[in-house]
């Protein structure tokens, strides 16, 4: 089934924010935000703005009328700057006026004095001087001293990991709109209604029943709008509520690029222990996550680098450690893996460390220790693995010896141009790791002409959810997916929904359209039970028929239903789906917080311009772990997206703050994200296709985030690419891997010259 976003999509008929028709009377809002990263606010002078052409009003933290308060897991994020500003772009006051040019220009008339002081932005000066948002969360499994002292090869580095631009196509936005009896509807380009629900009602002090929250589509989200929509949404919300006007604002490019936060840089110490066969005995790691000046969502994306620590690989004596670090930088949020990448890239480069200085391949490391079913991870879940399935798949089906061999024989026959090849096994849970939020609602309605409509909590932004909703209600009934429509997601139908993330939205709205349907599909089989006189268990409906012990009878899906709403028999249903034996206890960092988990295994090769220091990155031959797929053809497309997204978070794509905290990578033109001539040559993509039991939605294993970690391999691949060029180089764990810094690696003081 093709993806039914794909007919308005390709004719430009879909609706975004920015699509919805302009209500009469409708004010443009422009945000003025603090040119420092952190200062003593003197004075602000907002009255060139307010005499400005077309303003109505400007707005400051004095006009809040409920609290001057965003933050969502801790209280520690004013909406408007008061006495202090935290970091560059932090909204200091919001322009009114009558059309976009106009809040613009007023902006620019707006003047504040800021005392400045002192700005931090590495996030281990941060630790040093114990700015740490949350205390430090440790996990722990065997005896790590002990068994440090019983290893034969034990080695230490570090490994850093920068940050990414999440680059959706359509930028932060909301427009609110005033209705009767004091209601305000807020269209938001949001990965969270009801979060973005939570922070207006706050903001304004209006209870929640009286604000409706609706969301189509996104344009694009990875992360970004989860909580940080929150943002724009209240500050319309609160210019509407003042004003009693709506209030539009979408930013521009650098405007979003500006002010909101990226994935967190991290940077990790590693010590890892291996017996005399290469078994991995120990591993300790301490990671120090760059939060920004407010804690976001970075408490869980820390602890989610913790449960991701291990990656694949089973290690019976492990302590890890986390600092949540506040620097002067825009609140650092959720992208795609959510703190998984970062943990997964310290393990595979202590991985690639040990292997430098044993002299063996990396991959000889890595396959001994792959996780095995029944295995624990130090978190306390025992896993279900299938990670050997995929590492041996992938090494057969795509012969990892003949490529090794291929890449020989180059390298052998060229001087300037040198290849590599790097294997990236992956383990990836599947479930909100708070465990509260592994729930979801839908609501479905049949109408008397057979037609469908469903609405849940799941944000289509691009992965296809959607369809995959509309194929459950499709394949419970056994009707054409014609008849189905899925409504756009609405705080009003759906109340109290968990965020589109943690790849868990198929799962949980999924779930709970399944129950919906199969509630009333129950109702419909009694009905024509009934008029065919004959048991419900012999009834079964197939392809808008109903069947009697296998037998089409002349009773269709559209008589069925008119007959069932004759005999008032209800034809919706609210189905209410939680997530079943899942649980974590913080107070001992133990538990199981997993429904499930992703498995898989990437080949990445590469070639390197040893005089420019350019690159390609030729293949990348991967297995993974699907399950059993609702939509090959949706899941291919997520698999390759994350996989590219992750090969620019590896590679290309630098986030540059200066020391006083300015973004200085705050353009296209100076910000570089994967274009078609810097994907891979070659993506060639194998289903493992399982048939066991799990909590996924028809056994569909999830697909959103897990592939963005095959693209950790392009980094080692290119590593390595470095390393057959010069044998001395030591490059240092240091993502991205870019052009320039593959060149200085090429050439250190002690390597050859051409």
């Amino acid at each position: 089934m093709k993806n039914i976003d794909s007919y308005t999509h390709t004719r430009g008929e879909s609706i975004y924010l920015d699509d919805i028709a302009v209500v009469a009377g409708t004010l443009y809002a422009a945000c003025f935000d603090s040119p420092v990263a952190h200062g003593k606010v003197i004075s602000l002078d907002v009255s060139g703005a307010e005499k400005s052409e077309g303003v109505v009003r400007v707005l400051t933290h004095k006009d809040i009328t409920g609290e001057n308060q965003i933050g969502g897991i801790i209280p520690d994020e004013p909406l408007f700057a008061d006495h202090h500003v935290h970091f560059c772009g932090m909204p200091v006051a919001l322009v009114l006026a009558e059309t976009d040019e106009q809040a613009r220009a007023a902006v620019k008339k707006i003047k504040v004095d800021i005392e400045l002081l002192p700005v931090i932005v590495d996030p281990r000066e941060a630790a040093a001087k114990g700015e740490l948002i949350i205390p430090p969360r440790k996990f722990k499994i065997g005896d790590i001293d002990a068994a440090f002292k019983n290893c034969e090869h034990v080695f230490e580095g570090k490994a850093d990991t920068n940050g990414q631009e999440h680059l959706y196509i359509e930028t932060q936005g909301a427009y609110t709109i005033p209705k009767e009896n004091g209601v305000i509807k807020v269209y938001s380009s949001t990965q969270g209604p009801t979060a973005v629900q939570r922070a207006v009602s706050k903001v304004t002090g209006i209870p929640m029943h009286q604000l409706e929250v609706d969301v189509t589509r996104l344009g694009g989200g990875f992360g970004g709008k989860e909580d940080q929509a929150n943002t724009w949404a209240a500050l319309c919300a609160l210019g509407t509520y003042v004003t009693k006007r709506p209030v539009k604002y979408s930013l521009h490019r650098m405007e979003d690029m500006r002010m909101t936060g990226k994935r967190h840089p991290y940077s990790s110490d590693f010590k890892i222990g291996l017996d005399k066969d290469f078994k991995i005995i120990a591993y300790e790691a301490s990671f120090y996550q760059n939060a920004g000046a407010a804690a976001d969502l970075s408490p869980a994306v820390m602890e989610r680098t913790l449960f991701h620590c291990t990656n694949s690989y089973f290690i019976p004596n492990v302590t890890a450690t986390a600092y949540c670090c506040r620097t002067h930088l825009p609140p650092n949020t959720a992208f795609r893996g959510f703190g998984g990448p970062q943990g997964m890239f310290v393990i595979e480069a202590a991985i690639a460390k040990a292997a430098d200085e044993l002299g063996v391949d990396a991959t000889v490391i890595q396959q001994k220790n792959l996780l095995q079913s029944g295995d624990e991870l130090p978190y306390g879940q025992k896993v279900e693995s299938e990670a050997n399935e995929c590492w041996d798949k992938t090494m057969a089906h795509y012969n990892i010896e003949a490529t090794k061999k291929a890449i020989e024989d180059f390298n052998a026959k060229n001087k300037l141009h040198k290849k590599g090849v790097a294997v990236m096994p992956i383990c990836f849970g599947i479930s909100f790791t708070n465990t509260l939020m592994n729930q979801a609602r839908a609501l479905v309605h049949v109408y008397t002409d057979g037609s469908v409509v469903v609405s849940t909590g799941a944000i289509e932004m691009g992965q296809g959810v959607n369809t995959k909703i509309l194929q459950v209600v499709a394949n419970v009934f056994s009707i054409d997916p014609a008849r189905v429509r899925v409504n756009s997601t609405n705080t009003y139908r759906i109340a109290n929904t968990s965020p589109s993330a943690a790849s868990a939205t198929a799962d949980l709205n999924g779930k709970a359209t399944l129950i919906a349907c199969t509630e009333i599909l129950n109702r419909i089989k009694k009905v024509a039970a009934e008029e065919l006189k004959t048991d419900e268990s012999t009834i079964e409906l197939k392809d808008e028929f109903v069947f009697v012990n296998g037998k089409q009878t002349a009773l269709d899906w559209k008589k069925l239903v008119l007959t069932t709403y004759n005999k008032r028999v209800s034809l919706s249903e609210h189905g209410h789906y939680s997530t079943p034996d899942i649980y974590f206890d913080k107070t001992k960092e133990k538990g199981h917080p997993f429904a499930y988990h992703v498995y898989g295994t990437a080949i990445v090769t590469a070639t390197i311009d040893c005089l420019r220091g350019t690159y390609d990155i030729d293949a990348v031959q991967l297995v993974h772990d699907f399950g059993t797929t609702m939509n090959p053809l949706i899941d291919r497309g997520q698999i390759e997206g994350g996989l590219v997204q992750g090969i620019g978070w590896m590679t290309m794509e630098e986030v540059v703050y200066d020391k006083n905290g300015k973004l200085r990578s705050n353009a296209l033109s100076t910000y570089k994200v994967p274009d078609i001539y810097s994907v891979p040559k070659e993506i060639s993509i194998e289903f493992l296709q399982t048939q066991k039991d799990n909590l996924a939605i028809f056994r569909s294993k999830a697909v959103g985030e897990p592939p963005l970690m095959y693209g950790i391999g392009a980094f080692f691949a290119l590593r390595n690419a470095i390393k057959n060029f010069n044998e001395v180089a030591d490059p240092a764990f240091d993502a991205p891997m870019t052009p320039e810094k593959v060149l200085m690696n090429l050439y250190t003081k002690e390597s050859v010259t051409v």
